[in-house]
């Protein structure tokens, strides 16, 4: 059978290439796809983005369904077009993508359904924005409303940090346009993220193995949030009983109230977590945010570690028979390090040749996210441009053979953390 995943990112790389090693599929076509997928003999790209474009491709090629990676598609309702248009598709509607496209609308959510979050206020006004920073102290956190390709979160520090934060986003230059045009403040929350990712297909849920990303951009969680710098899979924090408490307090309360809510939830669902300290029975557990879709650079170690068939995975998800499905997990680590171009996350520079590549093996891969071909050489075309993600029997020879093959893949200007992994790390000495 042939399959479509919409996306250009290291996630859709990830998820294409995990899709391609299955036997019942011919063609994985991503669109519009990047430079790794470009080159990879087992993917098509698609030079298409637009919907209805899409929608005619998938009816003339006979498409056996569709999986949508990013947010903006979500958010724009290309889950229910394609259905309109009889087609099948994983992915939430766009009404239940307001969990990620709104952070108002996913909080007051939250709230309205008793599941765990930080104490918020949602402003449109910046005097009024700035009158709460002051009275709530620092420090705290401020988001755009919108999507924001995940630069629209700043957790400040001090007082000027936060009222710089909503002159950035509610100033008479917004940075992020209608996405900034309301803000959320949260209380800052102290403890350790992690991400929780599940399928859903309305009723049932199926949870994916746990990660968790490393979001600042310097080694020892320092320098400016960004998209996510590396991720392992998987996350020690989340022990067995977590699990359960994760699956009870949240996930199942997040879909009973969507289904309550007249929304059924279909698609990945990614909670980020923030845990407390102390025993998992006594851990504070609280959302920080919702996303409707794989996490990046998540998707890039769970996708190496799954060793099933996947397009049967989601077949049960779109036939609403999770509660049938069963992944088959390698129990080994994967450490993913991702390599930025310079000048990111504020400035990017495009147009870099990548020089050298680690080749892959069967426990390496590296997952292309800011690459284009264009013609000619692979070059860099975005902020994260390689995820360089590897498999071994411990947290810390997955991290070293990662680092292996970053040190195999050459660019001008790279960045990239030296410590993708440190929790896991800390974890094991604490247990040893």
């Amino acid at each position: 059978m042939k399959l479509l995943v919409i996306g250009s990112g290291g996630r859709e790389h990830a998820l294409a290439w995990r899709l391609s090693q299955s036997p019942r599929v011919h063609k994985v076509y991503v669109a519009p796809g990047n430079g790794g997928t470009d080159c990879a003999p087992t993917l098509e790209n698609l030079p298409l983005q637009d919907i209805d474009a899409l929608i005619e491709f998938a009816r003339r090629e006979k498409i056996a369904f569709t999986v949508v990676g990013p947010e903006a598609p979500l958010a724009a309702g290309i889950v229910d077009t394609f259905r309109a248009a009889g087609l099948r598709i994983f992915g939430p509607t766009r009404a239940a993508a307001q969990l990620e496209s709104s952070k108002d609308y996913a909080k007051a959510f939250m709230v309205r359904h008793a599941i765990p979050t930080a104490a918020y206020g949602t402003f449109t006004d910046a005097d009024e924005a700035r009158a709460y920073i002051r009275a709530q102290g620092a420090p705290i956190v401020v988001k755009a409303d919108g999507l924001a390709a995940g630069k629209g979160v700043v957790v400040a520090q001090d007082l000027d940090e936060a009222l710089a934060a909503i002159d950035h986003m509610l100033g008479e230059h917004g940075a992020f346009g209608a996405a900034g045009a309301r803000v959320v403040i949260e209380e800052f929350l102290d403890g350790e993220e992690a991400s929780f990712i599940v399928m859903c297909d309305g009723q049932h849920v199926l949870p994916l193995a746990t990660s968790q990303d490393h979001k600042r951009l310097l080694d020892g969680d320092a320098g400016p949030n960004t998209g996510g710098m590396g991720a392992y899979s998987p996350a020690p924090i989340v022990t067995p009983a977590l699990h359960n408490r994760i699956m009870r307090e949240i996930i199942q309360p997040t879909m009973q109230g969507m289904a309550h809510d007249g929304i059924p939830y279909t698609g990945f669902l990614y909670a980020g977590l923030m845990i407390g300290p102390g025993p998992d029975a006594s851990r504070s557990l609280k959302v920080l945010e919702f996303n409707c879709r794989l996490g990046d650079p998540e998707t890039q170690p769970i996708m190496l570690r799954v060793k099933s068939d996947f397009s049967e995975t989601l077949e049960h998800a779109l036939d609403g028979t999770l509660d049938q499905a069963e992944i088959d997990w390698d129990r080994r680590t994967a450490v993913g390090v991702v390599l930025a171009a310079a000048g990111y996350p504020d400035a990017p520079h495009k147009g870099d040749p990548i020089t050298a590549l680690a080749p892959d093996t069967d426990n390496c891969v590296t997952f292309h996210a800011g690459t284009t071909t264009d013609g000619g050489p692979l070059r860099t075309s975005g902020g994260r441009v390689l995820c360089v993600t590897a498999l071994a029997d411990s947290i810390r020879r997955a991290q070293q053979a990662a680092y292996d093959a970053v040190n195999q893949t050459q660019f001008e200007g790279r960045q990239f953390r030296r410590d993708i992994g440190w929790r896991a790390l800390a974890a094991g000495k604490r247990h040893d």
